[in-house]
């Protein structure tokens, strides 16, 4: 990461939501993860929920956050597999504006380097809907970590040269 002292950090506002059937708030260790680094990183964690493995039920998550002046990205963790119940993706593809597809390519490549052809069972991928950021990790804790720690942590620090997330905020709804 390559950090401009000159430029000013600033905060993103961040929900985050953890899809399972079965986590709950007392056991949810990858929504704790992505909620520490979040806010050790000095971001605003608006709001952290859970939701079932439901597409209807992600984008009515989705949909209200969206619509919040209050919320500038998303981070969902789980249902990005490949079983009946991995829904996320297909969630996501209900309220974009447009896609992400370098997010999805650069966190399997990362983790190819961790767990091998494995990775190919990830749907990671990322989406802009209505001038706000949405990216779905894998709800395992070792790719909350990757995708934090190797992608969202500089794309989300408005100080990373050459360019970042941030920067394109004010921008993502233009027309």
């Amino acid at each position: 990461m390559a950090i401009d002292p000159a430029q000013k950090f600033k905060p993103v506002r961040i929900a985050l939501l953890t899809v399972s059937d079965t986590r709950t708030a007392a056991d949810d260790s990858s929504g704790d993860i992505l909620a520490d680094r979040i806010e050790a990183a000095g971001h605003e964690l608006v709001t952290r929920e859970i939701s079932r493995d439901n597409a209807e039920e992600i984008t009515a998550h989705l949909h209200r956050w969206i619509d919040s002046e209050q919320i500038d990205a998303v981070i969902t963790t789980g249902g990005t597999g490949l079983t009946g119940r991995d829904v996320t993706p297909e969630a996501l593809a209900q309220v974009k504006t447009r896609d992400i597809p370098g997010f999805g390519e650069l966190f399997r490549w990362l983790s190819y380097e961790k767990i091998g052809t494995s990775t190919i069972q990830s749907r990671a991928c990322a989406v802009v809907a209505r001038g706000t950021y949405i990216f779905a990790l894998p709800g395992s804790n070792g790719a909350v970590k990757d995708g934090w720690d190797m992608i969202l942590a500089e794309q989300l620090d408005s100080r990373n040269r050459p360019c970042n997330f941030v920067d394109l905020m004010p921008r993502l709804r233009e027309r």
